[in-house]
């Protein structure tokens, strides 16, 4: 038996669903801890069983194969349930992110189609009943849980997760507790013929992108994207030994492979927390033997603060995920390295469309290659890195658009064919949008979205280059740059920052650390100063709310 073959149920092979994996992962590693969540512990097999009467009580509420059943909720143990139920059942997962509200949501559920929604009544300080409620009133709803919404014609049922649990459902839902508790034992007959029905090409789910600009779109990924996991178990090392602790959300593809995904690939135990918590994390690294985390910068810069302030003993930490290469990640990562030692972070590109790591460092990458690269391609991708007005591939070292081919593209973007064709070229590449440059010793380096460089009087401008030298400020906590019109360059660069706790920089003390230090169509126009940066849930800044509250903010100056 071969590494990657000691380290996952079985080896991948061209049938294997996500279907399978709930048994796979329970004959194997049985009474041994899959999750943790607060107070509540499963085991393997535990979570085999829940996952089948979770599948069974689908079956029975008339979810059918190829519904497409909207899960909007926290990270949770029925978040897992529910992913490998509805692969089970043949149905297909369409993720709702936490932090949407009713317009958000709306679209989503609309767009896909959904025939089930399942959702909290409250949680935390957040009411989704009354989002719900709002979305489809009353009168859209029947005391049997039949829904008539003349916004959802495709809408037939509302399943909520209430809060306490021996409570009722409100009027015109079901209520989550019933899907458990194996409504009838005649449906395994059904259940069997549902997982034996699913085939890897079937879609698994339908995965909408963050929405920092406009709407999201639906991504389409079937079942194939579980040979893409092979290569993140081969090249974390993760095995039945390692304990993950798992504050991404479930409903982005980060925290989807490197929460459920890898656990039932390795054995692996998941301590999974509702949101994140620097402080929190670095606890249980030294009270519970924490051996892997993963993340984005904005994650690195909280842990390596956390640790600063309280020192805790970190020796069990091993490895974890995170993206870099771009300006602004550059120090957070050396710092990391430094700060979180015994820690090797293995640094990542990918997107929804294409997994969540099309490219990977390696365990024994040195330093520069960690911070400075987004690591080499992972096997059955091919990269090409293109000048984005001729198509002509660029030479070593030379930014263009990153462009790819490979096995693990999605689907298509669900509905939309239009979008889905722009997004490859005429020779059939995907279009990523995202600028970078490969290097000679192979690794790839992200350095954004095309998007987001500036065009300041013919020059281009890198935001996340003035972002990393601004952040060198002492007074300086967080910072984000953006394009703002200009009658004359076409646009100027604007910065948000965030000051540290008790600092009171002003607009000339930024401006007087940039002058004679970077060149002078870098520096920003204007300083807006901010309590904190906007973020999407899974850590990066919403830019298209900072552009909106700049062009709010600059027509009274």
């Amino acid at each position: 038996m071969n590494q990657v073959d000691s380290m996952v149920p079985t080896p991948w092979n061209k049938t294997t669903t996500l279907a399978d994996l709930p048994r796979l992962a329970a004959a194997r590693w049985g009474d041994a801890q899959a999750v943790v969540f607060k107070d509540q512990t499963e085991t393997f097999i535990e979570q085999a069983t829940q996952i089948d009467r979770v599948a069974r009580g689908l079956i029975a509420a008339g979810v059918g194969r190829g519904d497409r059943v909207g899960v909007w909720l926290n990270n949770c143990p029925e978040w897992i349930h529910l992913l490998f139920a509805i692969a089970r059942i043949g149905a297909i997962q369409v993720p709702i992110n936490t932090r949407f509200r009713t317009a958000d949501a709306a679209y989503v559920i609309r767009q896909a189609e959904c025939s089930t929604l399942i959702t909290h009544d409250t949680s935390g300080p957040i009411d989704y009943w009354a989002m719900v409620d709002e979305m489809v009133p009353s009168a859209e709803r029947s005391a049997d849980g039949k829904i008539n919404a003349k916004d959802f014609p495709g809408l037939a049922r509302i399943i909520i997760k209430t809060t306490d649990a021996s409570a009722a459902a409100p009027f015109g839902a079901a209520n989550w507790r019933d899907l458990g508790r194996d409504p009838d034992p005649t449906l395994d007959a059904e259940l069997e013929a549902r997982t034996a029905a699913v085939v890897p090409t079937d879609a698994a789910f339908i995965m909408y992108t963050s929405g920092t600009t406009g709407f999201p779109k639906g991504v389409v990924r079937n079942h194939l994207f579980l040979r893409n996991q092979v290569d993140r178990v081969r090249i974390l090392g993760t095995t039945e030994l390692d304990i993950m602790y798992n504050y991404l959300p479930l409903f982005h593809i980060f925290g989807y492979l490197d929460g459920p995904m890898l656990s039932m690939a390795t054995g692996n135990k998941q301590i999974l927390v509702e949101t994140f918590d620097p402080e929190a994390c670095l606890d249980a690294v030294e009270a519970e033997g924490v051996s892997q985390f993963s993340g984005f910068e904005t994650h690195m810069k909280s842990l390596v603060e956390a640790q600063k302030r309280h020192a805790r003993d970190l020796s069990s930490l091993r490895i974890g995920i995170f993206g870099a290469g771009t300006n602004s990640a550059v120090p957070i990562m050396r710092e990391g390295l430094e700060v979180l030692k015994p820690f090797r972070p293995i640094t990542a590109y990918g997107m929804t469309e294409i997994g969540g790591n099309a490219c990977l460092s390696f365990m024994d990458s040195n330093d520069e290659q960690i911070c400075e690269t987004s690591g080499r391609p992972c096997d059955g991708f091919d990269f090409r890195v293109i000048d984005p007005d001729t198509g002509q591939e660029q030479p070593f070292d030379v930014s263009g658009e990153i462009v790819l081919k490979s096995y693990n593209v999605m689907t298509c973007y669900y509905k939309k064919p239009e979008e889905t064709a722009k997004a490859y070229n005429a020779d059939g590449w995907f279009l990523t949008g995202d600028m970078g440059y490969m290097r000679a010793d192979g690794f790839l380096r992200f350095l954004g979205r095309y998007k987001d460089m500036l065009k300041i009087g013919g020059e281009n401008v890198d935001p996340m280059e003035v972002e990393a030298y601004l952040q060198g400020h002492p007074d300086v906590a967080e910072t984000a740059v953006i394009g703002h019109p200009d009658e004359r360059l076409t646009e100027v660069a604007i910065a948000f920052i965030a000051p540290r706790p008790g600092r009171t920089p002003s607009e000339d003390d930024i401006l007087a650390f940039c002058r004679g230090k970077i060149a002078s169509f870098k520096i920003p126009r204007h300083i807006i100063f901010i309590s904190r940066l906007p973020m999407t849930s899974t850590g990066k800044v919403r830019k298209v709310d900072l552009r909106e509250q700049a062009l709010t903010t600059l027509e009274n100056i």
